[in-house]
């Protein structure tokens, strides 16, 4: 009685044995085709893509390539190896005493590599190379890549290395440039369906065309997991699938009902959104699931939105596609964007909640709730239509929600007193230099010309540690706080005379008593933000928005000051302030 053959798995028994069977690897494979018949195939190969691509199957066929002799034993190396020879018999059943494969998870160190570098020096037992397959090389320690290095780099005529990584930016670049990089691309959904249904047909088994696309989905881009997938969806038909049981097996929600639920969220129509969700979980849908689909749809949307091409995809059915393209007509993209973000935290609560469904249930209210909220300028110009005029402050604003007064630039709120070019003035010759210096009219200037080239430990002690006496273009006289640094108007004149190309004079007095800039800027941050807080149009947003915070507040004076600074490397090409020091 002949014992019956074992089960195989399918993504063991349709594994590719030649390069023709990979799929969707066309680029790679053309190169190794060229390189083997130029007889130009490399001491080393690094195989890179994400899991299941195909890595650790191209890296034994390469090495089946190499030594395949031909069903006569009189081939050379080749990229269509025969496949019956003893070489590639052994080599594809793994027991090839030439071709040695390594876990580099499980075998990390520098022994391991030891073992490796002892015995390159000896020739292959029966095979034309001895072929070396490390796979996850990147788990490999310090130490191992570096003593990997040397016999990578000229390793004997008769070895080579291949390989295997999911993390190539993991593996040391010293490693890297000795090998030939392949990236093994995620497998495109027509091409996946087809190779689904190739297998399909090679089991005999009735599967539908949606039930692959949900396989498809699920697989994203690897051929190995689309392969278990269809192996259990294949023993989960019992021998005619169809895309509700393969939804059931994956634990998706209907798609179209999904849909439906986009539909009611976005409405705003709470109650049927719950019903809906509720309905979905009894028919055993994973509300993490669910969310994540409508996570998915939301891209899906927003990608048709910007590339109508985008809808073309051959794992959305007819009325998907319909659907989705005329929500992505109507939807704006603001009210797509808020939905994603919301969507992405719902996905964070749902994972740490101790009941998912409730946590789902609880993210779709708050979805229902602000799905008709106004835009920004929508409420802002709703306020505005029903607000009184606000009465003048006492300081002789008109009323805005920051001062907008004719206050000159020296007494805003980011320069000392005295900034507007106070002083003794110096009568002095039209030069070039004085041309120079007058794109800094004021010390507010110069502090803004710290800022822009970025010396982060001069500017916080020029705001907090001189107090201003006497400014001009070229010129400044100061009284330094007690914690000034000593060497302060040293450091202040070499800078200046750095980023500007002219000579500034620095001096330090003892007479000055004016306020340094932070403690202006202090005081008028805390007048600005009360009367923020204190206008009407503030106080209408705060009423609507309880929790909403006052985070930062521009002047006019800012705004033109900004401007200004933008504009003053136009002036001249003499000074850079992006100049390298």
């Amino acid at each position: 009685m002949t014992a019956p053959t074992a089960y195989r798995v399918l993504a063991r028994k349709y594994r590719p044995e030649a390069f023709v069977d990979l799929v969707g690897q066309d680029a790679m494979v053309r190169t190794l085709k060229n390189a083997f018949e130029a007889d130009r195939i490399a001491q080393a190969f690094v195989m890179t893509g994400i899991r299941g691509t195909g890595k650790t199957t191209t890296a034994r066929i390469i090495a089946k390539g190499m030594n395949c002799i031909g069903p006569d034993g009189t081939g050379g190396p080749t990229t269509e190896p025969c496949g019956v020879c003893e070489h590639c018999t052994a080599i594809m059943e793994g027991r090839h005493v030439d071709v040695m494969e390594m876990d580099a998870a499980s075998n990390t160190g520098v022994a391991n590599i030891r073992e490796i570098i002892d015995s390159v020096h000896y020739r292959a037992a029966s095979a034309r190379y001895k072929v070396y397959i490390i796979d996850e090389v990147h788990m490999l320690s310090t130490g191992a890549f570096n003593a990997l290095l040397k016999t990578l780099e000229e390793p004997p005529e008769h070895v080579k290395f291949i390989f295997a990584t999911t993390e190539i930016r993991k593996v040391p670049v010293t490693v890297l440039s000795r090998c030939q990089r392949f990236d093994l691309r995620r497998i495109e959904p027509e091409e996946m369906i087809a190779m689904l249904r190739r297998i399909a047909t090679g089991e005999d088994a009735e599967i539908a065309d949606d039930a692959l696309a949900l396989i498809t989905r699920a697989a994203e881009g690897s051929a190995r997991d689309a392969t278990s997938l269809l192996d259990q969806a294949i023993s989960h038909g019992a021998g005619e699938t169809t895309a509700d049981q393969v939804r059931a097996m994956l634990g998706l929600a209907d798609r179209g009902r999904v849909l439906d639920l986009f539909d009611m969220v976005l409405r705003g129509d709470a109650a049927a959104a719950l019903t809906e969700l509720s309905g979905q979980y009894a028919d055993g849908a994973d509300p993490m699931a669910v969310l994540r689909d409508l996570a998915e749809i939301t891209h899906w949307i927003s990608v048709v939105k910007i590339t109508p091409e985008a809808a073309e995809d051959p794992t959305v059915s007819p009325e998907e596609r319909n659907r989705g393209t005329q929500m992505a007509e109507a939807l704006p993209m603001r009210v797509l964007t808020r939905l994603w973000q919301m969507l992405l935290k719902a996905l964070d609560e749902v994972a740490a909640a101790p009941n998912a469904m409730m946590a789902a249930e609880m993210a779709i209210i708050r979805l229902t709730h602000v799905a008709d909220l106004p835009s920004p300028e929508e409420l802002v110009r709703k306020l505005q239509n029903t607000t009184p005029p606000p009465a003048p402050s006492g300081g002789g604003h008109g009323g805005g929600m920051a001062p907008s007064g004719g206050a000159p630039m020296a007494q805003s709120g980011r320069t000392a007193p005295g900034g507007g070019g106070g002083g003794n003035p110096v009568t002095a010759l039209a030069t070039d230099a004085d041309t120079a210096l007058a794109r800094f009219p004021t010390f507010h200037h110069v502090v803004e010309l710290i800022r822009t080239n970025r010396d982060v430990k001069l500017l916080v002690e020029v705001e907090t540690s001189l107090r201003l006496v006497a400014y001009q273009p070229g010129r400044i006289e100061f009284t330094p706080t007690d914690n000034a640094p000593r060497d302060l108007a040293q450091r202040l004149g070499a800078k200046l005379q750095q980023w500007t190309g002219n000579r500034w004079a620095v001096t330090v007095v003892n007479d000055g008593d004016s306020e340094t800039i932070a403690e202006v800027r202090d005081a008028k941050d805390l007048a600005l933000r009360q009367e923020a807080e204190d206008h009407p149009l503030m106080q209408a947003v705060l009423a609507q928005f309880p929790k909403a915070k006052i985070t930062a507040i521009r002047t006019p004076e800012d705004i033109a000051a900004a401007a200004v600074q933008e504009a003053l490397p136009e002036v001249e090409d003499e000074w850079d302030p992006f100049e390298e020091d």
